[in-house]
């Protein structure tokens, strides 16, 4: 299983970085994040979250991503799951150094067997520079209507 996120994320990360060919190119980016959660309906159970995704502008603000993670409590690392989202996302005055963006799409959790759900979020990135900037994001993923929301604050850097 680890041997698998390690790859996924490379891939992902190598491919992020292919999409911006020179500097006034802004059509796509690579990230990567780490963040805390809690499950709704019982806020005591906290849990950690890294991994690294990808974006590409497809048509004006509108976009498509995916990302690869890894969630588990704190106080029991081995004791996580893999998520995996597959995204498309708006975002808003591209043209400025702060970029706030809405995003949704699809979630599967895997660990010896596979759940799928949805997931919704937004936030906002910062470009510091033309190859690097802070992304702050929000984010919700739903498995089921009988499985808790898992509610994810993330930090990160972005790359192109």
């Amino acid at each position: 299983m680890r041997r698998f996120m390690t790859v996924a994320m490379f891939l992902m990360l190598i491919q992020a970085t292919g999409f911006a060919q020179s500097s006034t190119d802004r059509r796509g980016w690579g990230y990567a994040f780490g963040g805390a959660g809690a499950s709704a309906g019982d806020f005591s159970r906290t849990y950690f979250q890294f991994g690294a995704g990808g974006e590409a502008l497809v048509n004006k603000g509108m976009g498509v991503g995916a990302e690869i993670s890894y969630v588990a409590p704190f106080g029991s690392g081995g004791n996580g799951i893999g998520l995996f989202s597959g995204n498309t996302s708006y975002h808003f005055s591209r043209s400025s150094k702060l970029v706030p963006f809405v995003t949704g799409g699809y979630s599967a959790g895997f660990r010896s067997g596979a759940v799928h759900g949805g997931n919704f979020g937004g936030g906002v990135h910062y470009w510091m520079n033309e190859h690097l900037g802070l992304r702050f994001e929000v984010r919700d993923h739903i498995f089921s209507s009988d499985s808790p929301h898992l509610f994810q604050f993330r930090v990160g850097l972005s790359f192109r």
